[in-house]
C-alpha cells in the first residue's frame, strides 16, 4: 500500500502534457513487452481532476524475478531513449508491486495476485483504458 501513498505526496507537472503517442509512453510499453509483461493497459487519467498523473501504465508478472526484470528494463529504456529518471521508485525490495513514478506517467508492475487484489483499473474506472497486448 506504500506505493499508493507515494502518489499523494507529490505534485503533477502541468507544463508537459502527455498523449498516448508520447515517446515516454511508447518506450515504457515496449520495455514491458520486451520482458514479457502480461495484461498491459494504459489508463488515460487526463480528464479526471483528482488524478495524480496523466497516465497509469499497468502490467503484471507471474513471479518476482520477472517483476524486477520488467521494472529494471523500463527504467533503463526510459533513461536511454527519453533521458528521464524516475521521480520516485517504490517496491523494489519486496517485488510484489513496483511503482515507477515519472510524474505525468506512473508505471505499476505487479504480481498477478496483487493486481487482482488492488484492482487499480476499477479504482480509476472513469479513465479511458487501452490494451497493449501483442
Amino acid at each position: 500500500m506504500e506505493q499508493l501513498e507515494v502518489l499523494t505526496h507529490r505534485k503533477k507537472k502541468s507544463a508537459t502534457r502527455l498523449t498516448r503517442n508520447s515517446k515516454i509512453i511508447k518506450t515504457i510499453i515496449a520495455a514491458i513487452q520486451e520482458k514479457k509483461g502480461e495484461d498491459i493497459v494504459s489508463l488515460d487519467l487526463r480528464k479526471i481532476n483528482e488524478a495524480v498523473a496523466d497516465f497509469f501504465i499497468i502490467c503484471e508478472a507471474s513471479n518476482q524475478p520477472q517483476v524486477r526484470a520488467i521494472s529494471d528494463n523500463v527504467m533503463d529504456k526510459v533513461r536511454e531513449r527519453c533521458d528521464e529518471k524516475p521521480y520516485q521508485h517504490e517496491g523494489a525490495r519486496n517485488l510484489h508491486w513496483v511503482l515507477i513514478d515519472y510524474v505525468n506517467v506512473v508505471v505499476h508492475v505487479m504480481l498477478t495476485e496483487n493486481r487482482k487484489f488492488y484492482r487499480l483499473e476499477e479504482m480509476w474506472s472513469d479513465a479511458s483504458v487501452q490494451n497493449h497486448n501483442d
